[in-house]
């Protein structure tokens, strides 16, 4: 490959109660720990927020209960380091506590080194991706076959026998 490039992801989430709810102060205490924790991941490029530090005051589909994510990552590695093997995964596996289900809360997608995609590109992405399916265009974990943890995650990782070893 010629060029360098990055992994954008952006994610959404329709929240159950106001933020100012008891009910979601676990959730809001600890978003400013799981970004800071991205941040120091190796890997780590960049992610969209406003003068809160976070991206929780930004409207996206005119929806104030839809909280936006969009970060960049060096690779998939780093993004799945993240997600999966820190505390970000025990915040992760307590969504339905804070957030209704919805089709396709992500996507991901490949930019040049560098660049920082916007919001609506994000939502272009992911009408994309609900649109058409996965593509070189719009894609989730499931496109990316270096995506290990995530199959693990997911209970989707091969079963090993007995006899063998996991490295």
């Amino acid at each position: 490959m010629s060029r360098s490039r990055h992994l954008a992801q952006f994610n959404i989430a329709r929240i159950k109660y106001p933020l100012d709810d008891p009910r979601m102060v676990d959730f809001v205490e600890n978003v400013a720990r799981v970004n800071g924790l991205a941040g120091k991941i190796e890997g780590f490029v960049w992610r969209l927020q406003d003068d809160s530090g976070n991206a929780m005051g930004m409207t996206v589909y005119d929806d104030p209960r839809m909280l936006p994510n969009l970060t960049v990552w060096k690779n998939i590695e780093a993004l799945e380091r993240f997600v999966w093997k820190t505390v970000h995964s025990r915040f992760y596996g307590r969504r339905e506590e804070w957030f209704e289900p919805l089709d396709t809360p992500l996507v991901m997608w490949w930019v040049p080194a560098g660049t920082r995609p916007s919001m609506d590109e994000g939502v272009a992405r992911r009408a994309h991706l609900m649109a058409h399916g996965p593509s070189d265009h719009a894609f989730g974990w499931e496109h990316l076959p270096a995506a290990h943890h995530w199959k693990s995650a997911r209970g989707d990782a091969p079963k090993l026998h007995l006899r063998e070893h996991a490295a």
